[in-house]
């Protein structure tokens, strides 16, 4: 049996379900033995009021434990991880502190990283690990799979970045999910674009129409971050006959009757609702060039595969046929954009060149 794993800053059975997630589910699916470890994790993260402390992290700390036969969970809490403080002093005093993250105790975790056929590396502060796996198990294959931007993540010590210019050179692979980003590491030979997948077997299920009234529109936004509240504003306030669906923990939404808030949700969850809709959103509030990574988000390709129009800030701008920029602040442009997404309609072709998750886990895998 092979083995695989996933150094991620997520956690396993968090309802917010990011790349890392899907591909752990590839694997296991495929028949590998998985190890899902979670990094990052610490009374940093407490004091950050971090979403992962809301589960069972503290109970779970530090303890192998067997989520499905063959999938097993990892969460590496330590006393401390690199955390960006804001504040160049603080964050040089703290270096060489932080710079030993990678010599705590592993615990259980390091035989399953000693027996791993491939290690896979999530753009967070677990890149610190790279040289340690390295001599645990140099006959492994690393890939290093950048979920983000770290020069655009307020999060990211400089410990980290300067974790990732030393170690990406020495991946097996360096596999990114945009355009965007496959600009940043282009002077790697090793380095591929892979877009993020979908789990086509989940969208292919017939689901009941969760929308309810009658309204004449559903437009549906499902995120976690980085919301535009004018755009919301704005539109709900144009088109009062439409129905603004927001899926995530956005607080302080416009108290309109046409806007209908559902906090967090499962994925699995948010998938009727993104199949029966007529408008999906990707109204991110970004400044270049941070938003550039957003426009082959994992969002846009589900929207894309159940064919839906997209709008989208200008900044978000993509060659993609279903998409339609607006000019944040600018009430115009907001209407004429979801007019032309509502006379665009659906699309099949939307859905060509997507890939499932399995077929992206199995390139990552590729020797």
């Amino acid at each position: 049996m092979q083995r695989v794993v996933l150094v991620t800053g997520h956690y396993l059975e968090s309802k917010r379900q990011a790349g890392f997630h899907w591909l752990a589910d590839a694997y296991w699916r495929a028949g590998w033995e998985v190890l899902f470890l979670t990094t990052a994790i610490s009374w940093f993260s407490w004091l950050q009021r971090n979403y992962r402390m809301a589960y069972p992290v503290l109970r779970e700390a530090n303890r192998l434990r067997q989520v499905r036969h063959g999938l097993m969970s990892y969460v590496w809490f330590t006393p401390w991880h690199p955390v960006n403080l804001r504040l160049h002093l603080l964050n040089r005093l703290l270096s060489p502190l932080f710079a030993r993250y990678a010599e705590l105790p592993l615990g259980e975790a390091e035989a399953y990283v000693r027996q791993a056929d491939l290690l896979l590396f999530e753009s967070k502060p677990g890149l610190l690990l790279y040289e340690r796996c390295k001599r645990l198990n140099p006959h492994a294959r690393y890939v290093y799979r950048v979920s983000d931007d770290l020069r655009l993540l307020r999060s990211s010590h400089p410990l980290v970045l300067q974790a990732e210019e030393r170690y990406a050179p020495q991946f097996d692979l360096v596999s990114v999910p945009s355009a965007y980003l496959l600009q940043r590491f282009q002077h790697l030979p090793q380095a591929v674009l892979h877009h993020h997948g979908i789990r086509k077997d989940l969208f292919a299920c017939v689901s009941a129409n969760p929308y309810q009234g009658a309204w004449d529109a559903h437009v549906v936004f499902v995120g976690t971050a980085y919301f535009d509240y004018d755009f919301l504003s704005t539109a709900s306030a144009s088109f009062p006959h439409w129905a603004f669906h927001i899926i995530g923990p956005i607080p302080r939404l416009p108290k309109r009757p046409n806007v209908i808030a559902y906090g967090e949700m499962a994925f699995r969850d948010t998938i009727p609702f993104v199949q029966h809709a007529d408008i999906g959103l990707c109204t991110l509030q970004m400044q270049a060039p941070a938003s550039a990574s957003f426009s082959d988000s994992l969002k846009i390709i589900q929207y894309a595969y159940c064919g839906l129009p997209v709008v989208l800030p200008e900044l978000l701008r993509s060659a993609r046929p279903n998409t339609f920029c607006y000019i944040p602040g600018n009430a115009a442009s907001i209407r004429q954009a979801l007019l032309a997404a509502r006379h665009c309609g659906r699309s099949n072709t939307t859905m060509d060149g997507i890939h499932s998750w399995d077929e992206v886990a199995a390139a990552l895998a590729e020797q």
